[in-house]
This record gives structure tokens, C-alpha cells and sequence, in this order.
């Protein structure tokens, strides 16, 4: 999820501008059943940990939430931070920096796709390096004018070629890419 203007998250991190509706849920389901991992960064594993093991079982929420929370607590999942002394969630693995070898090999040895939410300090070290094969950005119609950019810090310009693009109802559009 990205504003017009380029960012996935507010300045205080806050994502309170995301347009969610029943449309965004359906599709959140059909896109999460292709994870076959995550990848994160401290701030996101942090705010997942602490959110979506909550949503599994739990009535208040959705059919479509829980389905998504179960995804997700149950999924392998990669963090990359140098903070972080462990990770305490199941099936989370630490790394404490981003090594190509070792991520390249994280890639090879999935099924499925390794998923990146916001993030973006990995989003921006891994296009650096080459390692992201394709872009899903589901940009929303806002513009937020500052926040948390989502490519910042980029070494040289990365071409990418449009593969799909999706509609919603609620004005969100998904842009699909792959490296080119």
C-alpha cells in the first residue's frame, strides 16, 4: 500500500489512510494465499507480531481477517534487523544484516512468494541489490505530501515492466511490475 505521492506510511508511521473495504478484503485473501513467506524489517515485524495472532480465532474480526491472520502467524517469516536481539514469534527467523547469498537462497528455497509490507528500508536495500523479481503496489488515492517514502536512497534508477494492472471499487489500483 503506497499514497500517489510515493510513501507507505504516514510520517509517524501511521496507516490510517489505507482504503480497506470488503472489495480490498477478498483480494487480501487471494493475494495471501500465494505467500509462501514474509520478509520484514524491525518496525513491521513488530506491528504484525503484535497484531495478527490476535485476529485468528477472534470473532470481532472478519471471516477474511482471520483467514489472512492465520496466513500470516502460521507462514515462515524472515526479519532483518540489527536492533533486535530475537524474535519470539513462531516460524520467524532473524538476520541481523542483509547478506545477497544468504537472501538469494531464502528465495530459492521457497514455494510460493516472499512477501514484503512495507518495510521499506528492505524494499530499498533489495532493489539496491537486485533481489526483488517483481512489485505489487497497491497505490491508494491519497496524497499524503510526507511520510515514510517507500523508494528512498536508491543507488541508480531501476526499470521495471508493467505487468497487470487492477481497479477498485474504492479508487485503490494495483500495479503489478517486474524488474526489467
Amino acid at each position: 500500500m503506497i499514497s500517489l505521492d510515493g510513501y507507505f506510511a504516514g510520517e509517524d508511521g501511521n496507516i490510517d489512510w489505507h482504503q480497506v473495504d470488503r472489495e480490498f478484503d477478498e483480494f487480501a485473501v487471494e493475494q495471501t494465499e500465494s505467500f509462501g513467506a514474509l520478509m520484514f524489517g524491525r518496525t513491521t515485524y513488530e506491528l504484525f507480531e503484535e497484531f495478527w495472532p490476535t485476529v485468528v480465532g477472534n470473532s470481532e474480526f472478519s471471516p477474511a481477517d482471520r483467514k489472512i491472520g492465520k496466513k500470516i502467524d502460521d507462514v515462515e517469516k524472515f526479519v532483518f534487523s540489527k536492533t533486535l536481539k530475537k524474535v519470539t514469534w513462531k516460524n520467524a527467523t532473524l538476520f541481523k544484516e542483509i547478506d545477497p547469498k544468504i537472501v538469494k537462497k531464502l528465495i530459492a528455497g521457497k514455494g510460493g512468494d516472499i512477501a514484503i509490507f512495507g518495510s521499506g528500508t528492505i524494499v530499498q536495500q533489495l532493489t539496491n541489490l537486485g533481489l526483488i523479481d517483481e512489485y505489487r503496489l497497491m497505490v491508494n488515492p491519497v496524497i499524503l505530501g510526507q511520510g515514510k517514502p517507500m523508494f528512498n536512497d536508491l543507488k541508480a534508477m531501476h526499470k521495471l515492466k508493467l505487468l497487470d494492472v487492477r481497479k477498485f471499487g474504492n479508487g485503490n489500483v494495483m500495479l503489478t511490475y517486474k524488474s526489467a
